[in-house]
């Protein structure tokens, strides 16, 4: 007697987001199924990779992560180009680190218009991440929605401290935002509820969850990310519904196993991959989890994770 897997079907649906505009717009969502059970469902897109960009030359970063783009590292045009000519990304997530009170403070103007030049220098979509700084980030992040009025950019994190100074402005200006919580099911319930109150669209919200890398609490961010999916998907809580989005590369190149170098240790391998590995590995557990976009740094990173997701989805 042969065995037929049984066909789950589910109550509700993750919303299908569209990001970007033109030829290079990309969509994000639309699951009915968890990721990747495609024995259960067609999976309509795979998880988006979009690649960092930063808008400050990088500090303390491991010549594994410089290597790619050590001669465009301090142009974010040059690198944002880079990325896509030459490494084929399908998103940009530029980086307001500049921002930071604690660091250069550069002003809400000036980091607007690097953000107005990276988004007028590339056809594909834009995510704008500011420093999670709540004062600094109101007044960068709606002085970025002005100057790139009608780009449809991605802007966040927006969190509870913020967001009723930012939101109002991107959804005026045509841009989709992003939810930040902190690692907690109802707070990122509870946020796009706020957020809707407030008049955001349920298709101008992605979800960040906040994440973090293997080895370091990535079963916290994975349970939640799952709960948020089982929620959405099993019981169609429609507030949970929006496309997941998960900045891993950060939280993963400033480990001590991704910044130690080869010749002090070892035993832990060559830096390099190590590193690769390690970013890869950390991104292919939150796509698994129920991730839609992941924000990735290194190319051969994105490499190992595309052809992954590709292998999952072929039979």
């Amino acid at each position: 007697m042969s065995f037929k897997t049984p066909e789950i079907q589910y109550n509700g649906r993750i919303r299908e987001i569209k990001l970007g505009s033109g030829d290079k717009a990309v969509s994000a969502g639309g699951e009915s199924a968890y990721n990747f059970y495609t024995f259960d469902a067609k999976m309509p897109h795979l998880p988006l990779i979009a690649m960092e960009v930063y808008d400050a030359t990088p500090e303390n970063w491991p010549d594994a992560a410089i290597e790619p783009f050590e001669d465009v590292i301090d142009d974010p045009v040059k690198w944002a180009k880079k990325c896509i000519n030459e490494y084929q990304a399908e998103m940009i997530c530029l980086q307001l680190s500049s921002t930071d009170p604690n660091g250069l403070d550069v002003s809400a103007a000036e980091a607007a218009e690097t953000a107005k030049k990276v988004a007028d220098a590339i056809d594909v979509p834009l995510i704008v991440w500011g420093t999670a700084n709540h004062d600094k980030d109101s007044a960068v992040l709606t002085r970025v929605c002005e100057v790139c009025r009608g780009k449809n950019l991605v802007v966040g994190p927006l969190e509870e401290g913020n967001y009723k100074n930012i939101a109002p402005v991107a959804v005026a200006c045509g841009h989709t935002v992003i939810a930040t919580s902190p690692i907690d099911i109802n707070l990122a319930k509870q946020l796009n509820i706020l957020l809707g109150n407030l008049g955001v669209p349920d298709d101008r919200i992605l979800l960040d969850p906040t994440v973090s890398s293997i080895g370091y609490g990535i079963e916290y961010a994975y349970s939640v990310i799952e709960r948020i999916r089982i929620a959405a998907l099993t019981q169609n809580d429609e507030k949970l519904q929006s496309p997941i989005i998960c900045n891993i590369a950060a939280e993963t190149w400033k480990t001590k196993e991704a910044q130690i170098p080869t010749c002090e240790n070892a035993a832990l391998g060559d830096a390099e991959k190590r590193a690769v590995l390690l970013e890869a590995m950390s991104a292919m557990t939150l796509a698994n989890a129920g991730a839609d976009i992941l924000i990735m740094r290194h190319p051969e990173a994105i490499r190992l994770v595309k052809e992954m997701a590709a292998d999952l989805t072929s039979k």
